[in-house]
């Protein structure tokens, strides 16, 4: 019998901003971060210490649907190529340009 784990949030490391969003699975984790952009949206991947492991500029077909400023929360199969977010109940998908 394996037990599962998720991580707790660790301490917000000191250079990332405020903004970043812990996204737990088992036995790992990331802190996210979504900035926009004049089209696109700059998304940017750390490790649990703060350190940088992928960034890009990702895209989404339903753009004007997702708004910066309302609630959201990155969700699961989030990674350097895709990445989920939920907002109001709907799962935006986010596709590296």
């Amino acid at each position: 019998m394996s037990l599962k784990t998720t991580l707790l949030p660790p301490k917000l490391p000191s250079n990332l901003p405020q903004t970043a969003q812990w996204l737990a699975g088992e036995g790992a984790g990331s802190w996210f971060v979504i900035e926009p952009k004049a089209i696109d949206f700059e998304i940017k991947r750390y490790s649990p210490e703060g350190n940088l492991e992928c960034e890009g500029l990702f895209k989404i077909f339903n753009q004007t649907a997702f708004n910066i400023e309302t609630d959201y929360h990155f969700t699961h199969l989030s990674h350097c190529k895709t990445v989920r977010i939920i907002q109001q109940n709907i799962t935006f998908v986010f596709e590296r340009v």
